[in-house]
């Protein structure tokens, strides 16, 4: 048995083999895996094995469909039949709004090249009798995806593996992560069978590892206790029973093919033909999570109770869809434990604050994402980066505030939540309101309906002050929801008057010492700014795909104020901390605070902003304080607003005159009623993430997680005035070196009178395809709806004339000039 590879996989089941499989694949030539008892032993042996291709992730598309492209070809390499049927996946809808919602999701598989189909109750009727149609509005069907057996598609990719020179070891357990400084050191130790239980033997061994890859399924958190990190992939309870033969099907069956899988979303279960019977899985409200803290040493390849009471409701519904399962005896169950993630996508990535150790941990739909996590996954540790944007996927979108309670909760919704209805503007309640500001209940009494961002509750809009708890459930939807009115109010406010944005979720990193200019000068694609000043700068990869956005305010000479996206602290934290170590020995001592939550956020913005300010701002001369002569646009000062000392910065991601004001946490609220009592003369509007959304497209403003992302450089996103090329920073030459693949722009979109884009949407030039919105919503300042996204470069032409795929129809749209509202930011520079 080898001691030193370049690559250790921990973890048998289909998604550790994947992982393997395509690392040699990409040429790594010493790779071990290592499985604790024997290879499909975890969840893998009781999946049901569907590969559903419909997901709203662009990211986890693209997995899914790598993995359904993939195992097609697995026997045609490895002489093993990874038994896969491909019998189709017919999605049904109770209702239009479910039909809504398979419209939205055919946009984004379009952009990833998904196949579907549309079909009637009739034509379903007509294709499959043995299907109840009357109470439905129809279904989207993907001919291509279907059902595979997870140990087969397993031992497949592990033959592969082999046959690529990986060394597979069965009933060895990690019990130990080392980092020496170049490598890891693994111990491991061998496990034997003693009365059925698997215990440890006496035999030891140390693994010597320059990567280690972590794919342990249910045993997640003894993982995270091993390395000291927090990961949130815990278990839930997931239940599916095996029913005996239907002599209806089975009658069907001899003249007719295999059904496709069939989704009944509306009823929270999906049915699939098992030897002339029925197997009907279910997403029930009230599966408990298990393994909060580790998976018992004698759970090995176990079950637990099944609990049919749980599921009476969805076996009922079966009964309903397909009448002739009525008299069908059980025969089987499962009820065993599948990882979750608060969000329901995976883990994957490097750990955090952890150096050649990766994740791929919570998978909920392991089969399915497994071949394709192996390849993009394999990319990010051999190339340095995907070919995808994986950073919706990364470990360290959850920061370390995330305890054990507030996973296993939101997991449990998650697993209630599979076959909920995904409003793109869904908001979910567990474990809510935990992160508040301290201007919370104020802005909850002024109407405030919540989203979650990090952890922190920040406000989405504004809605009428008596609105009962069910509001904002209420007013969600795939077009324009109860919410959009007030939205458009707020918009049209910071346009006409002035409002204020609680932009407190931003990251907020301080960094500090001889060390600091040097570096950031490097780390950052844009000039440093002037004591005093500001700049909008990007960190890329090495690839020289944007990584992080920053605003970089200098407060001295060696003293910088770096504001990044709410979502993305540990994220941006990590990466700041790895490169600051990675270089200190090059540009000197440096330290690096993260004060997330000691300052609190305003933006304060609009045409009657400064008047605003006015009132407060505690200076010898308050009326010219803030004029542009002492205060002038992309500066910050440090001013005094009644008592409260603020670090005012001019910006405003809404492209109007207006002002972040970034001060102490604990002053907010006096600084609330402050601000707020000053404004009632100017009829001061409480603004809202939606509202703010809309407002910075007009401006053309790219977000990162959307415009701005690991699969595009800075120049692909038309962000030229940014980049200093006549400086060397990290990533530069591969920045230069990928050209123009494809080139970021804003629409203007003639779309449907009641609904709006949301970023997902396929963009043609007559019948071709030449790209895909990111972002998406409605303009006040044109009256339309308005979008940005990435196309082909010949069709990036201000003018341009484009459709816009929206509830299954194309829509007119035409490429603007970047900002189309106030395209000489003369509103922003007002003076006054």
């Amino acid at each position: 048995m080898k001691t030193q590879v370049k690559a250790l996989v921990v973890g048998g089941g289909a998604v550790g083999t994947s992982i393997a499989y395509h690392l040699a694949k990409a040429g790594w030539d010493d790779v071990m895996l290592l499985e604790r008892d024997e290879l499909t032993s975890g969840s893998t042996w009781h999946a049901a094995g569907l590969l559903p291709l419909f997901n709203m992730s662009y990211a986890t598309t693209h997995i899914h469909k790598y993995s359904v492209d993939f195992y097609k070809q697995l026997e045609a390499e490895t002489g093993l039949n990874a038994g896969f049927s491909v019998v189709g996946n017919l999605r049904m809808a109770q209702t239009k709004d479910r039909m809504d919602e398979y419209m939205l999701y055919a946009s984004t598989a379009e952009t990833c090249d998904v196949p579907y189909e549309w079909m009637t109750p009739s034509e379903i009727k007509a294709r499959w009798p043995l299907i109840r149609t009357e109470d439905l509005e129809g279904a989207i069907y993907h001919p291509t995806d279907g059902y595979i057996n997870p140990a087969d598609v397993t031992m497949a990719m592990a033959k592969g593996a082999r046959q690529r020179g990986v060394s597979i070891e069965r009933k060895w357990q990690v019990d130990g992560y080392s980092w020496t400084g170049d490598h890891w050191d693994v111990t491991c130790t061998k496990m034997a069978e003693k009365g059925g239980n698997l215990v440890p033997t006496d035999e030891q061994i140390v693994i010597h590892a320059e990567h280690v890859v972590t794919a342990t399924g249910n045993h997640a958190q003894r993982t995270a206790s091993l390395l000291g990190v927090k990961i949130p992939a815990i278990p839930v309870e997931h239940q599916f029973i095996v029913m005996d033969q239907d002599p209806a099907l089975v009658e069907w069956r001899k003249t007719n093919p295999e059904h496709p899988v069939i989704r009944d979303a509306d009823a929270q279960s999906y049915v699939r033909e098992e030897r002339g019977g029925w197997i009907l899985g279910v997403y029930e409200k009230g599966a408990p999570a298990r393994f909060e803290h580790g998976v018992p040493d004698s759970f090995r390849a176990d079950l637990f109770q099944l609990d049919l009471e749980r599921i009476e409701e969805q076996y009922a519904a079966m009964i309903h869809r397909i009448p002739s399962c009525e008299d069908c005896g059980l025969k089987d169950d499962f009820n065993g434990p599948i990882c979750y993630t608060p969000d329901g996508n995976p883990l994957v990535g490097p750990a955090p604050g952890r150096r050649n150790m990766w994740l791929a941990e919570g998978f909920s739909f392991g089969i399915t994402a497994a071949g394709g996590t192996g390849h993009y996954l394999a990319q990010m540790m051999v190339e340095g980066e995907a070919e995808i944007d994986m950073a919706s996927l990364d470990p360290k979108r959850y920061a370390a505030w995330m305890t054990t309670d507030y996973a296993a909760r939101k997991n449990e919704e998650c697993y209630s939540h599979v076959y909920v209805i995904h409003h793109p503007d869904e908001e979910r309640e567990a474990c809510r309101p935990l992160k508040t500001a301290p201007s919370y209940d104020r802005m909850k009494a002024r109407g405030a309906q919540f989203g979650q961002v990090n952890g922190w509750e920040r406000p989405n809009y504004f809605g009428p002050l008596d609105a009962p708890a069910s509001f904002d459930h209420d007013a969600r939807s795939f077009r324009r929801g109860g919410w959009w009115q007030f939205a458009k109010d707020e918009a049209t406010a910071v346009r006409e008057g002035v409002g204020m944005i609680d932009a407190t979720a931003f990251t907020k990193h301080k960094l500090r010492g001889p060390g600091a200019t040097a570096f950031l000068d490097w780390f950052t694609c844009n000039k440093l700014p002037r004591v005093g000043r500001i700049n909008l700068t990007y960190a890329l990869t090495s690839h020289g795909t944007t990584r992080t956005e920053y605003t970089i305010v200098r407060l001295a000479e060696d003293t910088y104020y770096l504001v990044s996206a709410g979502a993305w602290q540990a994220y941006d934290s990590d990466y700041l901390a790895q490169a600051i170590n990675d270089t200190v020995d090059r540009f000197g001592p440096m330290w690096l605070d993260d004060c997330t939550g000691q300052y609190g956020v305003f933006a304060l913005a609009g045409p009657k902003s400064r008047d605003v300010l006015k009132t407060l701002v505690r200076d010898a001369d308050p009326e010219t304080a803030l004029s542009n002569k002492r205060f002038p646009w992309l500066s910050a000062k440090r001013i005094e607003l009644g008592m409260c000392p603020t670090n005012a910065i001019r910006v405003a991601y809404t492209g109007e005159l207006g002002w972040e004001l970034h001060h102490p946490m604990e002053m907010q609220n006096y600084l609330f009623d402050q601000l707020m009592k000053a404004g009632e003369p100017q009829r001061l509007k409480l603004v809202g993430a939606r509202a703010q959304n809309w407002l910075r497209q007009e401006k053309s403003y790219r977000a990162f997680g959307t415009e701005l992302g690991r699969d595009a450089t800075p120049l692909e996103a038309g962000l030229n005035r940014f980049v200093d090329l006549d400086k060397n920073f990290h990533g530069k030459d591969a920045m230069v070196e990928s050209g123009i693949r494809s080139s970021c722009v804003t629409l203007l979109i003639d779309g449907p009178s009641d609904a709006d884009p949301w970023g997902r949407e396929a963009l043609y030039h007559g019948d071709n395809r030449v790209g895909r919105l990111t972002s998406g919503g409605y303009s006040v300042a044109f009256g339309k709806s308005i979008g940005m996204g990435y196309v082909s470069p010949d069709h990036a032409t201000a003018g341009t004339k484009l459709m816009v795929k929206m509830q299954d129809k194309l829509w007119p749209a035409i490429v603007t000039e970047d900002s189309p509202y106030d395209p000489k930011n003369e509103t922003i520079r007002k003076d006054g």
